[in-house]
């Protein structure tokens, strides 16, 4: 068993005809590097349990780039012996290929393996075709042997169709190999007339697959027969080198047997590999190892296992697993369990967890000295945790007991690494159990350096625990592992403790909350952990987005995840700068982002990301004033396993609160605000944009329930320096001012909210709407120009309840208010906020070319005094002094 090798012959068969460039295929190319060697190895960092699907994508992504408008053919031999990784991988590609015009054909022996019930469970999802090949009957039989002798079927003799049906029975491999039998004996001849019987048949004719083998191989020479024999061991195909030294055969010598007249019918070199050779199909490897007494295959293997570990010293890649295999073949257990530990090792480090499973399985089930039990073990219980095996995992911690050469440290470390992979599966009861494991092996007397990784896990843990006090058992805990981890060093646990330290000081200090993260991102690229540095920077980016608007850090973040093969990376970063977006008013780049990532997500089954991005997708639609779409999206989240709770003040302060107010529905806003604070004050969050620092004090400060001291005390709490919420304080700040009588610095400090509410158009907006009635009520600043700017906003997009209420705020302000009739879109911003109508605007038009009042009356069957009175309305709402400048006006409106 090698984990993924059928794909990546299949992938090296494709690529050597139709070669690719890995740039094409973004961020998915490095992910081939696990397949493809010249892609540069294996991306920069192990993703986790998913990453296995995520190659899959990659495999997908790369039959429809090399398919393009022709198709693609991936074809996949011999698949009850695949692996379970190379399984997973071509059950995503069936589910998936009908995006695409690739076509995969994979044969399967029909007998009971996981390739065959993988087959017919997608063909009852009718995702798949199973086509069950029977046997051929004679006229089939004599249709083939015609084509492998270059003819018709009426080319073979009758007498020979019978022969070969009867020794094959319908075996399509079998008659062809007969054939070639029958042909080399003389059975069969070639004559003037075409293919003859012959007249006086050999005295053994061929009359099975088996018996001709064995027939053949008696005649050999005693070394012709140990090299068939050795190759056979070696596999269905096997390298020279091995089968030279285990032979101790000259290179002359060694080519002479396998190009000889009966070897040369069995075995052909390999088309993949230089100078290796294959049997030509597994029932020929089958038959010889069939031929060998169990003594004398015993004795072999002792001798071709010695001939691998000389020929491979360290037994690279596959080898490890076929050394394994021989030396079961010898009779040695232990050797072969120590190395099936090895090869499972290796094979969890190449995130191929479930064949890392089988493969310890199969060690442990095999007699050992304590240590290496201990050690096969150890290295199960991790893989089970990768595989997301988590309850078995969990159900096996107890054969620790059984073992006792696993010191201390190893079997804490082993509860730690369960820990994890139990928070990850969410299920935190169980994860604390197995923290609370490894402390109390470790003891009191623990040293740091062993609790380090403890602390980190727990911390993590600690955010999943309701109560008010979890954000300081949180940080503690972090704080603690990070000033270690720089100590021994532990890099990966220290970048884990900075950043979740630069998450949890971000309401009380921003910029210590920053200084985490460059410390994360620091020690990251001092030890060389591309990924951890990404995720750092995608944390400092929307550091940066939070304080000051700034996206550029999260799509550098972004181009560096594609360039090292970090997906999921990827999408966080899609994610954040989708939400960054909602928040500036881009929702067709937020709409593109979220449409982009749930499409692949769900498809990956990223489970957390996609609940993540269904949140965005309410918050647009929030923001958007769709409730519907809204409630769509959060129906859809929850079946997705989301929890409203955990969640609340996304759910509720920054999607349900906004299409509130954007359908005019104040109370119901209040109501949405009150159940976001009422769950952040359960539950301390460390998302800041519920609305506490912000939007509800702004509409508070509105209805009279916000003071002085209540702005005061929100505002110098360190949280509400984000730039979202800032906007709003400030406007909460001159509807105090205003109604306070200091009407010169409300409106100062309307232009300063605007100024820091300028990347966000939609929420700049809204509260311009909202602080003009408090300006209309107490008398102070420009409240029609603010409605008017407001009223053009939610008009262009087609929010009618806060553009009616601006409108009808205008007449009460006895502003004249602009029609919005059909062709209103043509109009520029200027002349709207002038108030500029449609039909006065179809006049400004006219008088472009100088017409009289008459003239453009007729055109536009209007009487002479109704033109006159659009013509002096235009000057009023120009200012132009004359009919002369308000033409030459025209002219410029025209040109713009």
């Amino acid at each position: 068993m090698v984990p993924l090798r059928p794909l990546t012959e299949a992938l090296l068969s494709l690529l050597r005809s139709n070669p690719v460039d890995v740039g094409t295929l973004g961020p998915y190319g490095p992910i081939l590097g696990r397949l493809i060697p010249d892609w540069g190895g294996q991306p920069a960092e192990h993703e986790g349990s998913s990453s296995l699907v995520i190659l899959a994508e990659a495999v997908l992504r790369l039959t429809g780039l090399s398919g393009g408008r022709r198709g693609c053919l991936m074809t996949l031999e011999d698949l009850q012996d695949a692996d379970a990784e190379t399984l997973m991988v071509v059950e995503y590609l069936i589910d998936n290929l009908d995006l695409q015009p690739t076509l995969l054909l994979g044969t399967i022996r029909d007998e009971s393996c996981a390739a065959l019930t993988l087959a017919r469970s997608a063909a009852r999802r009718g995702r798949c075709l199973v086509i069950d090949l029977d046997r051929l009957d004679r006229d089939d039989t004599r249709r083939m042997a015609g084509a492998c002798l270059g003819g018709e079927p009426d080319d073979v003799p009758a007498a020979a169709a019978d022969l070969l049906f009867a020794g094959s029975a319908g075996n399509p491999f079998l008659i062809e190999e007969l054939l070639a039998g029958m042909v080399d004996s003389g059975v069969l001849v070639s004559g003037a007339e075409g293919w003859q019987m012959a007249e006086r048949l050999p005295a053994n004719p061929p009359t099975s697959f088996a018996r001709g083998i064995a027939h053949g191989v008696e005649q050999l020479s005693p070394p012709a027969r140990k090299l068939l024999s050795v190759a056979a061991l070696l596999g269905r195909r096997f390298p020279l080198a091995v089968v030279q030294a285990a032979t101790a055969m000259s290179d002359r010598d060694l080519l002479n047997h396998l190009q000889g007249e009966f070897s040369g019918r069995l075995v052909t070199p390999d088309d993949q590999l230089t100078d290796w050779y294959a049997f030509r199909h597994q029932l020929t490897r089958e038959t010889l190892l069939s031929l060998l007494p169990q003594e004398e295959r015993t004795g072999l293997a002792h001798t071709v296992v010695a001939a691998v570990e000389r020929t491979y010293p360290g037994l690279p890649g596959e080898w490890c697993q076929f050394a394994a295999t021989l030396y079961l073949e010898a009779g040695d257990a232990p050797a072969a369990g120590r190395l099936l530990t090895e090869a499972g090792r290796r094979a969890l480090a190449q995130g191929a967890a479930n064949s890392a499973v089988t493969l310890l399985d199969k060690a442990w089930s095999l007699p050992a000295d304590e240590t290496g039990r201990a050690t096969t073990l150890e290295t199960l219980l991790y893989a089970l945790a990768e595989a997301g095996l988590v309850e078995r995992a969990l159900g096996s911690v107890g054969l620790l007991d059984q073992v006792g050469a696993l010191d201390v440290r190893r079997r804490a470390n082993l509860h730690t690494r369960l820990a994890w992979a139990a928070a990850v599966a969410g299920r935190s009861t169980d994860a604390l159990v197995q923290v609370d494991a490894a402390r109390g092996l470790l003891g009191p007397a623990a040293g740091a350096e062993d609790l380090a990784p403890i602390d980190v896990v727990a911390a993590h843990l600690a955010l999943d625990v309701p109560g008010q006090d979890r954000l300081e058992t949180a940080e503690t805990l972090a704080r603690r592992a990070a000033t270690v981890a720089e100590e021994v060093p532990l890099p990966v646990v220290a970048c884990q403790a900075w950043q979740l330290l630069g998450a949890l000081v971000r309401h009380r200090d921003p910029e210590a909350a920053t200084e985490c993260l460059e410390r994360a991102r620091s020690i990251a690229v001092q030890h060389h952990l591309p990924i951890w540095e990404i995720h750092a920077l995608i944390r400092l980016g929307n550091d940066d987005a939070l304080r000051h608007g700034a996206l550029d850090r999260l799509h550098q973040a972004r181009l560096q995840a594609s360039q090292v093969g970090a997906v999921t990376a990827r999408f966080q970063a899609d994610a954040s700068i989708a939400l960054h977006s909602i928040l500036r008013g881009d929702y067709d780049t937020a709409e593109a982002l979220t449409e982009r990532v749930l499409a692949e997500t769900t498809r990956l089954k990223l489970l957390e990301t996609t609940q993540y991005v269904l949140l965005l997708r309410a918050v647009l639609a929030g923001h958007r004033g769709r409730r519907r779409e809204m409630e769509d999206a959060l129906a859809e989240f929850r079946r997705w396993n989301g929890d409203d709770a955990q969640h609340a003040p996304r759910v509720y302060g920054l999607a349900r609160t906004f299409c509130a107010l954007l359908e005019e529905d104040r109370s119901r806003a209040l109501d949405e605000l009150s159940s976001a604070l009422q769950a952040e004050q359960l539950n301390p969050t460390v998302f800041h944009l519920g609305g506490r620092y912000g939007l509800d004090l702004l509409v508070r400060a509105m209805s009279g329930e916000a003071d002085w001291d209540t702005y005061e005390e929100l505002t110098t709490e360190p949280a509400s320096r984000l730039r979202w919420d800032r906007q709003f304080a400030l406007f909460a700040k001159a509807v105090l001012l205003g109604r306070a009588g200091r009407d010169a610095e409300a409106t100062t400090t309307v232009h300063e909210a605007m100024r820091v509410g300028e990347p966000y158009v939609t929420g700049r907006h809204l509260a311009l709407r909202l602080v003009c009635e408090s300006a209309l009520d107490d008398g102070w600043g420009t409240p029609v120009e603010w409605l008017r700017a407001a009223e053009e906003h939610f008009h262009r997009a087609d929010v009618p309840a806060v553009a009616s209420a601006c409108r009808a705020m205008l007449r009460r302000a006895g502003a004249r208010v602009a029609q919005r009739r059909s062709g209103i879109d043509k109009l520029s911003p200027t002349l709207r906020a002038a108030g500029v109508t449609v039909r006065e605007f179809e006049v400004l038009k006219l008088l472009v070319r100088r017409l009289s009042n008459r003239e453009i009356a007729e055109q536009l069957h209007l009487s002479p005094r109704t033109v006159e009175r659009h013509v002096s309305s235009l000057i009023t709402k120009t200012g132009l002094p004359n009919r002369i400048a308000l033409s030459e006006y025209a002219a410029d409106a025209a040109d713009d």
